[in-house]
């Protein structure tokens, strides 16, 4: 027995055709799994977790800034219509705010509440770039790089995608409000891409690309910028959140979004449409048959008031989804799932969104298609020669320890939130157990120094 390994036996662990349980599994110094079964391994010693471990969530669209004003627009004055567009507004005025000390404190306190809720991997879609006067650092990484020291010092793992955010609307110039974002020309945002996948190296973490959406991208910049990354990354980008933006979209160039993306550049399961909340039939078709990604926020979404995704429609076409917080109104995984799952029923009037097994079919689709949105291909929730990265819900709860195993997982969607959480091992390790995480006290002390600092709260 290699004693370089170090064995866990869970209650039980999820696999894609059900449980296996109970469940030993045995993992390397660097948190890769080299032993999984019901049997015992011989003359080990196991750490018992009564608990369930299910695949770390994906939380595939993070702008880690926005938590710094989660909460600090849902003050509506009466008479004044408040929307997207003027949340938009006081997301600018947090963004001119922060230096990159407060940037890294806010993202470590996000990216450990995301692992607290079970999320063990984040694509950070980063577009606060520049200084507050809109010129880029002396290191055209500073920012990129904060956001993966946060990540490093809160446990999860992540995709840095650095964003090419260009014009101020279709065929319009920047807003001042909008310059710390700003890369003028593509030649431009290669070199940040460039910067930030040096730094992603360095610090062994992965990176994607990305266009903001099409009203924030010259178009004729965003087919270059398709050809230019060719599939050598993932390729994540805003589409059909909003419905002037589709309307603005139709002015500016007779398409849909989304429409113009089906046929202007090569979409397939490199490409993560983020919200595509908007979509036309022959649309929701097309896409779905792509094999691209739709990456839905629903907490985001509802509480901007974005729509409704049609997620039953797009299901029985085939099409591919995963999950993502955006903004950080909402951090629960399982919370997200539901929400996309509840929505449609109200919508249909009926109740079965997904055929089958649903909670089996939300937990595959999110995680595995989340992966493939970090630029990950492991096909299974757990097998030898992955790491282990897991969240772990109580076996020993009242509901759970009285249902039975052909109804347990959808009680643990259904009806579970963080609370039940025993922890969360990301590589094998425990970053967060019994709702502490292992760098709590440094996170919130950090996190405290520049909230008091920024005093937008």
């Amino acid at each position: 027995m290699d004693i370089n390994v170090k064995y866990y036996r869970f209650s039980g662990l999820l696999q894609r055709g059900g449980w296996l349980e109970p469940a030993y599994v045995g993992v390397d110094a660097s948190g890769v799994i080299r032993y999984l079964s019901r049997q015992a391994p011989a003359a080990a010693a196991t750490e018992s977790v009564l608990g369930f471990a299910l695949p770390g969530f994906q939380n595939a669209h993070s702008h880690a800034f926005q938590y710094a004003m989660a909460g600090l627009a849902e003050n509506h004055p009466a008479g004044v219509d408040d929307d997207f567009w003027s949340w938009r507004e006081a997301m600018y005025t947090c963004a001119l705010l922060m230096n990159p000390d407060q940037v890294e404190a806010v993202a470590a306190m996000l990216y450990a509440e995301m692992v607290r809720h079970g999320y063990t991997r984040v694509a950070e879609f980063h577009y606060l770039h520049h200084d507050g006067e809109g010129k880029p650092y002396a290191n055209l990484a500073e920012m990129g790089e904060r956001l993966i020291a946060a990540a490093k010092q809160a446990g999860i793992g992540i995709t840095l995608i650095p964003v090419f955010y260009q014009t101020g609307n279709f065929g319009q110039p920047p807003q001042s409000r909008q310059r710390r974002f700003i890369s003028t020309t593509l030649d431009a945002y290669m070199k940040l891409l460039e910067a930030s996948t040096a730094a992603a190296a360095r610090a062994q973490v992965l990176v994607g690309a990305s266009v903001h959406s099409l009203r924030a991208v010259a178009l004729d910049d965003v087919k270059r910028t398709f050809a230019v990354v060719n599939n050598q990354v993932p390729l994540h980008l805003h589409a059909a959140e909003q419905k002037k933006e589709v309307a603005d979209c139709i002015a500016y160039c007779g398409q849909r979004p989304v429409q113009w993306l089906l046929n202007n550049v090569p979409l397939d399961h490199h490409c993560n449409i983020v919200h595509a909340t908007h979509l036309d039939h022959e649309e929701l078709q097309k896409l779905a048959g792509s094999q691209a990604n739709v990456v839905l926020c629903p907490s985001t979404e509802g509480n901007l008031g974005d729509g409704i995704f049609r997620m039953k429609e797009y299901v029985q076409n085939g099409g591919r989804w995963c999950i993502g917080t955006d903004s950080h109104i909402g951090l629960n995984p399982f919370e997200e799932l539901r929400m996309i799952d509840y929505r449609q029923r109200l919508v249909t009037h009926q109740r079965n969104t997904f055929p089958g097994q649903a909670a089996q079919t939300m937990i595959d689709e999110s995680v595995l298609r989340g992966r493939t949105a970090m630029g990950l291909s492991n096909h299974e929730l757990f097998a030898i020669g992955q790491p282990l990265d897991a969240v772990v819900v109580s076996s020993t709860a009242h509901l759970v320890a009285n249902t039975s195993v052909a109804n347990r997982l959808a009680t643990l969607l259904y009806t579970s939130d963080s609370a039940r959480n025993l922890g969360t091992l990301v590589a094998g390790k425990w970053v967060v157990k019994d709702q502490h995480h292992i760098h709590g006290h440094t996170i919130k002390a950090a996190f405290g120094r520049a909230m008091r600092q920024l005093a937008n709260r």
